[in-house]
């Protein structure tokens, strides 16, 4: 599975963006994707997860409630919304897909760059 991520930019706080994560390749092998984030000078976080074929989400709490995530089967697309956004939700975010359950991410895009200004 390929992934490519975009959507990314530079929006003051309050804000909103919209993230998209094109699978191609092996799409039909896709159980779950999930979006994460680095921020400068610190570790690679989780932000939200879906399951591919029943939509179940799952978010870290310090999105939850501004932040949804969702797909389009058809289009082999994931997306994360993003509202109300801070300036700690600027980082790199990458999405990745665990392609079998029991399996771990193996697949990463290459990550888009969001900078929310004060």
């Amino acid at each position: 599975v390929q992934l490519q991520a975009s959507g990314g930019g530079l929006v003051q706080a309050g804000g909103h963006l919209r993230l998209s994560c094109d699978a191609s390749g092996r799409t039909f092998s896709i159980y779950r994707m999930g979006w994460f984030r680095r921020a400068p000078g610190k570790e690679r976080e989780f932000v939200a997860t879906i399951t591919w074929s029943g939509g179940v989400t799952s978010y870290a709490d310090s999105v939850k409630g501004r932040f949804t995530i969702s797909r389009d089967n058809a289009k082999n697309t994931g997306y994360l919304h993003m509202d109300s956004l801070k300036p700690e939700d600027t980082a790199v975010y990458l999405c990745a897909v665990i392609p079998r359950l029991g399996r771990p991410y193996d697949y990463w895009g290459q990550g888009t760059q969001v900078t929310v200004s004060s």
